[in-house]
């Protein structure tokens, strides 16, 4: 009897830009100031992709060509990449097919997926299923987002949040265990009109009008998203603990979406973890929205063990959530 196919995590590859906006670069452009901006958000600095021609492909590529490199493998291995993002290059076509072309990729095929900061994980989700059903051997799951393209820096309510980055993992098909246990999604689209951009769909196609109006930004009201996601990663996270007969101690780390810092300890609390079982580089990056899980998951990757039980959590604009079960298989 054949054993099952599991979807494990084998490779992992980040990218940032260098260019470094600081919380007191940010004092120079709106009427805010670095402790302020740490005590509520527990930012001090973000990366930003500058350079004429420069799109969210330029982040996944990197982050895609570090992880054949780990791995050893070609990119005319990959069977399929699958880009989690909500700052395309282009409507169409999708970022993960422009990024095929720059990587070489000339056997994958490839499409993104829009679920905001929760963008990473519904793609993981999608491409474990995609290994699990024995028919590809690798696919390539990519969270990227150049934020800077559609945050408007007179706006300090969103311009000391978001950051730009990529990361990405390698799933290959496991029998031993290990890789993606569970996945618990959700999805609330009456949670649209407190955080979304106004113009630029079928809706409110681009006009001067739209321009004119700034309509082409981020729009986000804190309060009613600080609150549904403080609950929402929370609960879903503790759901898929008590679905899986796990507690905080079976767990290794938290890897939670960098949105704030007071939304991650209250998840990690609610979870019963302590600190340093959280992975936190907030500070660092600020939130790089589809980015953020794979970018710990790069940056921790030497502290993690064969076997380490992971749960991803994310929260995002629409509102979409939800949280993952890893067991780490390297």
């Amino acid at each position: 009897m054949s054993k099952k196919i599991t979807a494990a995590i084998t490779a992992v590859g980040g990218f940032v830009p260098e260019d470094r906006l600081t919380n007191f670069d940010l004092e120079k452009l709106v009427d805010t100031n670095d402790e302020w901006i740490r005590t509520r958000t527990g930012i001090s600095e973000r990366r930003i992709l500058k350079g004429e021609g420069k799109a969210t492909s330029d982040l996944v590529v990197p982050a895609v060509k570090e992880l054949c490199d780990k791995r050893g493998i070609d990119p005319m291995e990959i069977d399929c990449l699958i880009v989690g993002t909500v700052t395309a290059d282009m409507l169409f076509p999708s970022t993960a097919n422009i990024a095929c072309d720059k990587l070489g990729a000339k056997n994958a095929w490839g499409f993104d997926v829009s679920a905001a900061c929760s963008g990473f994980l519904y793609s993981l989700t999608l491409g474990a299923s995609l290994i699990e059903s024995g028919r590809y051997k690798k696919v390539v799951v990519c969270g990227a987002d150049k934020m800077s393209a559609i945050v408007d820096y007179s706006d300090r309510a969103t311009c000391i949040i978001f950051g730009d980055g990529a990361g990405a993992v390698l799933l290959e098909p496991d029998e031993d265990g290990y890789g993606i246990q569970d996945s618990l999604l959700k999805s609330d689209g009456s949670g649209c009109n407190f955080l979304h951009m106004k113009a630029g769909g079928s809706l409110r196609p681009s006009t001067i009008e739209t321009v004119t109006a700034k309509q082409h930004y981020i729009y986000q009201e804190g309060q009613p998203v600080f609150k549904f996601a403080v609950k929402g990663m929370a609960d879903v996270s503790a759901e898929l603990l008590e679905r899986n007969s796990l507690t905080g101690d079976d767990i290794a780390w938290l890897v939670p979406h960098q949105a704030n810092l007071r939304i991650i300890d209250a998840t990690a609390n609610r979870m019963g973890l302590p600190k340093e079982k959280v992975m936190i580089n907030i500070q660092k990056y600020g939130n790089t929205t589809a980015g953020t899980i794979p970018l710990c998951l790069w940056e921790w990757e030497k502290q993690l063990k064969k076997g380490d039980n992971l749960v991803l959590a994310a929260f995002g604009g629409g509102f979409t959530w939800g949280a993952t079960l890893v067991k780490w298989a390297y």
